[in-house]
């Protein structure tokens, strides 16, 4: 005998499939550290070392395997030059809504007509900026 399926089998179907392999629309913040680590030209184990965690909890947390802590999303955002904010909205840990003040950084990682090469470079030229003006405010004092 075969059984016919329908519509609300499917759905339960989906339904259990999508809650066994964690990504049931919760945001996936491996991915977005991922792509964080690549637009800074970090390797993982850099990554690792500058964030102060193990190189396989890094990889786990990358690959959706593991589901990191507010305090190791903070030091992954200190050693990503992001905001910590922006990582605990991505891990569903705050609001979406909240206001958050975006930065020039985060503008130029997210513009949609810049290439990968063309962020690079400005984020290159930008941070140089920083560092050249946190020199004169240091000699200033």
């Amino acid at each position: 005998m075969s059984r016919e399926t329908t519509p609300s089998d499917d759905k339960t179907v989906s339904d259990k499939k999508a809650a066994s392999d964690g990504k049931s629309g919760a945001p996936d913040i491996g991915e977005f550290i991922r792509e964080q680590r690549q637009l800074a030209e970090m390797s993982l184990r850099r990554l690792a070392d500058v964030a102060g965690v193990s190189n396989p909890y890094l990889s786990q947390v990358e690959r959706g395997l593991r589901k990191p802590s507010a305090q190791i999303l903070q030091q992954l955002a200190k050693a990503l030059q992001v905001s910590a904010e922006t990582m605990y909205i991505r891990a569903g840990m705050l609001d979406g809504d909240a206001v958050v003040e975006p930065t020039l950084e985060s503008a130029i990682r997210h513009a949609p007509e810049l290439n990968e090469e063309q962020r690079k470079a400005l984020l290159s030229v930008y941070r140089s900026f920083l560092a050249a003006g946190a020199g004169e405010s240091a000699a200033a004092d």
